[in-house]
């Protein structure tokens, strides 16, 4: 009788109520936060390793481009004396240490004269440009081609002389020195070719004298350089290779230097 009526237009039909189940909605909530937090805590410790493992690659080989411009007057009066003069640095050449966040960290140049920084090198560089462009004036051959020829050719010098570094550290079993590292110490170079240039500016055979000059002194720089990086990271070696691969290091510096010395319009010589 109760179907009849319910299926009579007008009257309205008795709601269904389902059985609740006691088990559902709590089996349920309980699975879902297991699985959210199950993969939550899976995925943040994925993320969290291979971020580590990213910046932690990061600082080994290009470190903080910031901490290489930390300078002051008085650090970069000090460099230039180490550089164009190391046989007068009768400090020691490690760099000093502090503990930052657990771990050893390197101090910066501003409070280190060991440490490297890449103010001077481009500060050099830039000079020696204007300068070699100033010599091309002087000699009535200078023009923006030139000048820009010379520009490469002083690229194409830095990158010679940071691949001659990196090669004698993987040779050595050291080549995880931070890449900005190495291309600071091979940019310091251009603080020698600058006096050079200006000499030949000055006065012309001045430069025969100021060019094997900044050669040996860059050499020695580099050599001292190289032995506190290679006595910090490498733990076997063979001393004799050690001493060999040193004296190339110091060698090189002057064909390198007669190269970028020689101001003309042809760069390749």
């Amino acid at each position: 009788m109760y179907n009849n009526l319910g299926a009579q237009p007008g009257v309205p039909r008795p709601p269904t109520n389902p059985q609740p189940n006691p088990f559902g909605n709590s089996f349920y909530g309980a699975g879902s936060g297991l699985i959210r937090g199950g993969l939550g805590a899976y995925g943040e410790k994925i993320l969290g390793s291979s971020s580590e493992y990213v910046q932690s690659n990061i600082s080994r080989y290009f470190s903080d481009p910031q901490y290489y411009f930390q300078v002051n007057d008085q650090y970069v009066r000090n460099k230039l004396k180490v550089v164009l003069l190391p046989f007068l640095h009768r400090g020691h050449w490690t760099r000093i240490t502090e503990p930052v966040g657990g771990r050893l960290s390197y101090k910066p140049p501003i409070y280190d004269i060991n440490a490297p920084d890449l103010y001077i090198p481009f500060m050099a560089f830039g000079t020696y440009v204007v300068l070699a462009g100033l010599s091309l004036g002087l000699q009535g051959k200078f023009s923006p081609e030139a000048l820009n020829w010379l520009f490469v050719k002083g690229l194409f010098g830095w990158f010679l002389q940071v691949s001659l570094l990196k090669v004698t550290l993987l040779s050595l079993g050291s080549g995880e020195a931070p890449l900005l590292d190495i291309l600071a110490y091979a940019g310091y170079a251009f603080t020698g070719m600058c006096l050079a240039v200006l000499g030949r500016i000055i006065w012309r055979y001045s430069y025969y004298f100021v060019m094997p000059w900044a050669c040996l002194c860059m050499g020695i720089f580099l050599v001292k350089t190289m032995k506190r990086v290679l006595f910090a990271e490498v733990r076997s070696y063979d001393s004799s290779k050690h001493h060999y691969l040193l004296l190339f290091i110091a060698l090189a510096q002057f064909p390198l230097f007669t190269w970028l010395g020689n101001i003309s319009v042809n760069w390749l010589f």
